[in-house]
């Protein structure tokens, strides 16, 4: 699993918790879950969930609050697939 297809995993996991405002905008490593994409807290746990179903891990609860933006989410994905 390289780093860019857990990216494109994760935008398509993130994309339809997008709310409309932001809907249009292309998602960045960048990108601040909550800052930039303005992304609620009930749909932070929605994509976590997700992301442990895709990619067959557990997300601990202290690590959520480590995924900030789209490469830290990228991040704690590559770890804890490794």
């Amino acid at each position: 699993m390289t780093r860019e297809t857990v990216k494109i995993d994760l935008i398509n996991i993130i994309k339809p918790y997008l709310p409309e405002e932001v809907m249009d905008r292309e998602v960045s490593e960048d990108n601040h879950l909550i800052n930039d994409l303005m992304i609620n807290s009930a749909h932070i746990v929605d994509i976590v969930l997700d992301i442990e179903d895709k990619f067959d891990i557990m997300i601990d609860d202290d690590v959520i609050g480590e995924m900030n933006t789209v490469q830290d989410s990228i991040n704690v994905v590559l770890q804890k697939t490794a």
